[in-house]
C-alpha cells in the first residue's frame, strides 16, 4: 500500500516538472508578442520625433505638435519605455520570488512612464486644437473614448501601486494588467484599423472612432480574461509581498 501511494505521489508530481519549461516558453512568447504589438505605433512615434527634431514641413495635420511639442515627446518616449519594459513584467519568475527587477523597474520606470503616457494623452486630448472638436459624432465619440481610457489608465496604475503598498498582490497585478492593456491600445488599434479597412474600405470619422475604441475594448477583454484565469491563491503570492513593497 505504501508503495502504491508513493507511486501516485510521484505521478502527481511529474506534470509539475514537465510543465515548468512549458510555462517559461509561454511567458517568453507572451513577452515577444507584446513587444511586436507595440512595435508599429512605436515606429510611428519615432518618425514623429524625427520630424520634430529635424524640422519637417508644417502641415495642418502636424501643426499642433510643432506649436507645443513637449506633450507629444513625453507621450512617445514614455510609451516606448512603458510598452517595452512593461512586457517583461509578465514573466512570472521575475516577481514570484521577489526579484529586484520587478520591484525597481516598476518604481523607477513603469509607474512614472505609465503616468506620463496617460496624463500627456489626456492633456493632448483636452488642449491640442482639433482633438476636442465636437463638429461630428465621430469626433465627439473619439474625444470621449480618449478621456475615458486615458483616465482609466492613470487610475489603474495609481490603484495598482497603492495596492502593492498595502501588501495586496492580487489587486496589484490585476490593476497593473489593466493599465498596461490600455497603454498598449495603440498597437491593437493598428490591427483593428487594418481589418476594418479590408472589410469595409477606408473608414469615415465615425468608423475610425469605432475602430480605435474597439482596440481598447479588445485589450481590456483580454486583460480581464487573463486576470480571471490566474489562480487566486493568496498564500502562494503572500511570500513575495514583503520583498516587493
Amino acid at each position: 500500500m505504501k508503495a502504491n501511494v508513493y507511486d501516485k505521489d510521484q505521478a502527481a508530481g511529474a506534470p509539475q516538472k514537465t510543465g515548468a519549461p512549458s510555462r517559461k516558453r509561454s511567458g517568453a512568447w507572451l513577452v515577444v508578442g507584446l513587444i511586436l504589438l507595440s512595435a508599429i505605433p512605436l515606429i510611428f512615434g519615432a518618425v514623429r520625433l524625427n520630424e520634430l527634431a529635424r524640422g519637417a514641413e508644417i502641415t495642418p495635420a502636424n501643426a499642433r505638435f510643432f506649436a507645443s511639442p513637449l506633450p507629444v515627446v513625453l507621450h512617445i518616449v514614455g510609451a516606448a519605455v512603458y510598452a517595452l519594459f512593461g512586457a517583461f513584467q509578465f514573466l512570472s519568475r521575475l516577481w514570484r520570488r521577489g526579484a529586484g527587477w520587478h520591484r525597481w523597474a516598476g518604481r523607477l520606470l513603469l509607474v512614472p512612464c505609465g503616468l506620463i503616457v496617460g496624463l500627456s494623452g489626456l492633456w493632448m486630448t483636452l488642449f491640442y486644437p482639433g482633438t476636442n472638436s465636437t463638429a461630428g459624432a465621430g469626433a465627439m465619440l473619439l474625444y470621449a473614448l480618449r478621456l475615458l481610457f486615458g483616465s482609466g489608465m492613470v487610475f489603474s496604475i495609481l490603484y495598482g501601486f497603492i495596492a502593492i503598498r498595502r501588501g495586496d498582490m492580487i489587486r496589484h497585478r490585476a490593476w497593473m494588467t489593466r493599465g498596461y492593456a490600455i497603454g498598449l491600445g495603440a498597437g491593437t488599434q493598428v490591427l483593428t484599423g487594418i481589418v476594418g479597412e479590408l472589410i469595409a474600405g477606408p473608414p469615415n470619422e465615425l468608423g475610425n472612432a469605432l475602430l480605435m475604441g474597439a482596440g481598447w475594448v479588445i485589450n481590456i477583454i483580454v486583460a480581464e480574461w487573463s486576470i480571471r484565469k490566474r489562480p487566486s491563491n493568496r498564500a502562494r503570492t503572500a511570500s513575495v509581498v514583503s520583498n516587493l513593497r
